[in-house]
């Protein structure tokens, strides 16, 4: 049985995403759409069919649990539903489709043309910025180290939901994707969210997703992460106490955070043609923010550098009743 609730409402929500998937271009969908998230645009190039027609199959299926949608400024992004009893029965109703179906072959070529046109697009934009990140990075350790020490603080802790605050090119998805269940990267800037969505594509990492959205309004409900990471931002930020206080929000007890950032440094460049608000950050700032929120600070560990000293600080949400 796919459902814990009655059996009633179990009934019930079986025929209604059946109903919902009962169409050859619905089941279609569903092929795609458990591959990565896409607009409405692309999905009609792939089938060959109108907007408002795909569309409204988009519509039912989403009303039935199948899908979730995502709005991104003025696009809309649709994927598999990623949790829920319709998750559960799209990913029954996959597992009875043919391999070797000629429609679904021919989706697929469509598809793998799509995503080449995407990651083009997404290098093109990359290849243009990426002096930014380049000049900063010959000023710190290597980001290898820097990502091994990111992988030790997670390093047997069974994650669920990581969310990754300013994912950017969705590098840490990249390096935490592949040990966790999901994981959802946020960021303001659709630009970066293009490159990111190219980068996981490629990696071939179908349970991490990004999402438009302001990292001190995180589109999520509290307490519905176990796991979340804030790389490199916290220097851009108006107020970084605020995005820690949105961190610990989403946080569920007995999770982690994890922020990566700069020690205190002099380097007005940064400032200057980086965009940079503040040039790194005390321990004892930090840690005062994590205790602001409720959270309990971990040793933090020191990454030194040529000049920039990368430090990454650790917090946990206590479990309620048990000692921090």
């Amino acid at each position: 049985m796919f459902f814990e609730v009655s059996e009633e409402d179990a009934v019930e929500g079986v025929l209604t995403g059946l109903r919902a998937a009962a169409e050859p271009t619905r089941l279609r969908l569903l092929h795609l759409l458990s591959q990565g998230e896409l607009t409405v645009t692309e999905l009609t190039q792939i089938l060959g069919q109108s907007q408002p027609r795909v569309s409204r199959h988009l519509k039912l299926m989403c009303e039935a649990g199948l899908l979730d949608r995502f709005p991104e400024g003025a696009w809309v992004f649709y994927r598999l539903a990623a949790k829920g009893n319709g998750a559960t029965l799209a990913r029954h109703l996959l597992d009875l489709l043919p391999a070797a179906d000629p429609v679904l072959a021919l989706d697929q070529q469509r598809l793998t043309a799509i995503r080449g046109s995407r990651a083009e697009r997404a290098q093109s934009y990359f290849s243009a910025n990426a002096s930014r990140w380049d000049e900063i990075r010959s000023l710190h350790v290597d980001d290898a180290e820097v990502e091994k020490a990111l992988l030790g603080i997670f390093a047997g802790r069974s994650v669920r939901d990581l969310v990754d605050m300013g994912t950017g090119t969705g590098r840490v998805l990249e390096v935490l994707g592949p040990r966790v269940e999901r994981a959802t990267g946020i960021d303001l800037s659709r630009e970066m969210l293009s490159v990111a969505r190219a980068n996981l594509e490629r990696a071939g990492l179908g349970n991490c997703m990004v999402r438009q959205g302001d990292i001190t309004q995180l589109p999520l409900p509290a307490a519905t992460a176990d796991a979340v990471t804030i790389h490199q931002v916290l220097h851009y930020a108006a107020d970084p106490a605020a995005v820690v206080a949105e961190a610990a929000r989403v946080l569920e007890p007995g999770g982690r955070l994890a922020v990566i950032d700069f020690a205190p440094h002099d380097l007005e460049i940064l400032r200057d043609q980086h965009a940079h608000r503040r040039l790194g950050f005390e321990n004892a700032e930090v840690e005062g923010w994590f205790k602001t929120v409720g959270l309990t600070s971990r040793p933090a560990v020191s990454l030194p550098g040529k000049p920039l000293t990368v430090m990454i600080w650790i917090a946990e949400k206590p479990v309620q009743g048990a000692l921090a």
